[in-house]
């Protein structure tokens, strides 16, 4: 998963290249370029230094199920396990849902989502049956696996910089036989600079929302 840290320093690079071969055909090349290639890094480097408490997002995925709400909401509480990933993200390291299931019913039950790194621990704080299922997180394993041949576990992976807070699963009844379902998660990422990791990020979760939510499809709507 080295792209995310490689684009930029390529896309930095194609510019400086850019850069100095225009300055060839030009007498004098205003500094704005340059000035830019050095404070732009020092604005990173001062964003991390300030140790700002990143801000809590929330990233939203809808999917419409032909299926009653009653059903579907059987399959959101709970699920057996998926089938192996195909998306690329997954097969490059990025940990991914496996099944889950849930330790009691109502507020205070806890649900265990199990991903490839480990359980996600969602104790439940709103239990609204066949509307609205919302819960904390408090355990989470490592966001991915690094595809080493050595044992290791870098820093950022040791220090979870991807942190999911909370999150939860809407269910409208569209009709007797069609269901809404949104599942929204909050969090908050600690790597810098914020702008570019989360687009990163919010897309790391949207896909992670996507396999369950067409899990849960499949299931709800072969009944």
């Amino acid at each position: 998963m080295a792209l995310p840290l490689a684009l930029p320093f390529s896309i930095a690079g194609g510019l400086v290249a850019r850069h100095v071969l225009g300055c060839r055909n030009r007498p004098s090349t205003p500094p704005t370029f340059a000035a830019w290639l050095v404070v732009l890094p020092l604005l990173m480097f001062a964003e991390h230094a300030a140790k700002l408490e990143p801000p809590l997002v929330s990233v939203t995925t809808r999917v419409t199920i032909d299926a009653p709400v009653s059903t579907v909401w059987k399959n959101v509480i709970a699920f057996p396990p998926l089938t192996a990933p195909h998306e690329w993200l997954f097969r490059a390291g990025i940990a991914y849902p496996l099944s889950a299931k849930i330790e009691g019913s109502g507020v205070g039950a806890v649900r265990h989502c199990r991903f490839s790194t480990g359980d996600f621990v969602e104790p439940i704080t709103v239990w609204d049956e066949e509307r609205l299922l919302a819960f904390d997180v408090s355990a989470r394993p490592q966001a991915m696996r690094e595809l080493s041949p050595w044992n290791i576990t870098p820093p950022h992976l040791q220090r979870n910089y991807m942190r999911s807070r909370r999150g939860q699963f809407r269910l409208v009844a569209l009709s007797d036989s069609r269901t809404l379902l949104e599942g929204t998660t909050w969090y908050q990422d600690y790597l810098w600079p914020q702008t570019y990791w989360r687009a990163w990020s919010d897309a790391i979760v949207r896909r992670i929302h996507l396999r369950v939510l067409r899990h849960v499809k499949q299931l709800a709507e072969i009944g």
